[in-house]
């Protein structure tokens, strides 16, 4: 495959839009989310950030001709059997509110009665073109996580989450440093490693 100059970042979450364009930037490659084009957000229906993030880059790059880049993240948190895992933007709710996620999941480990803090988070990473072929890279990052929440950077559970080696949270993290360590990091060194050297 050349090159790509334009990939379809298929999310309508600003933040993940954002840090994907910053993963890309040094390529040379302009983003464009899928909310910025219209699309539609498919409905995940998949079981494994696989399954869900093929179906995202599958669904942006039908619907826009370009390559398309789709991420499914979350966090999977030991104590909770890999809750909330797929579902981990599901539990902020239809309005997205992750300060109650972060409340869930500290109530659900409280609920446990575990002292297990343990925690990972994935990203799964799809890259579909508009002719059908499809590649799948899987990130992660260990960690613990901290409660009440830390930090007014980053987005999602961020403000809960310190990756092992780390005394501060993600969202107390600068951007750049945290770009250089996280899941979404990973994946993405798989998927440079692959098509962009």
């Amino acid at each position: 495959m050349a090159r790509p100059t334009k990939i379809v970042v298929a999310s309508h979450n600003a933040g993940k839009v954002r840090e994907i364009g910053a993963l890309l930037a040094p390529f040379g490659i302009e983003t464009v989310s899928a909310g910025d084009l219209g699309l539609p957000e498919p409905e995940e229906t998949g079981l494994t950030f696989q399954a869900n993030a093929e179906l995202k880059a599958r669904a942006a790059a039908d619907a826009s001709g370009f390559l398309a880049l789709a991420d499914d993240s979350g966090l999977c948190v030991t104590a909770l059997d890999g809750d909330p895992g797929i579902y981990s933007a599901r539990w902020a709710g239809p309005t997205k509110d992750f300060d109650l996620a972060m409340k869930k999941v500290e109530q659900a480990l409280k609920e446990t009665g575990s002292s297990d803090r343990s925690a990972a988070f994935i990203c799964g990473l799809a890259l579909a073109t508009p002719d059908g072929d499809m590649d799948y890279f899987e990130g992660r990052i260990a960690g613990a996580l901290v409660w009440p929440p830390r930090g007014d950077k980053g987005f999602g559970y961020d403000p809960v989450f310190v990756a092992d080696g780390y005394d501060i949270t993600f969202a107390e993290m600068d951007p750049d440093a945290k770009h250089a360590i996280s899941h979404r990091a990973d994946a993405f060194r798989q998927l440079t490693d692959v098509f962009l050297k």
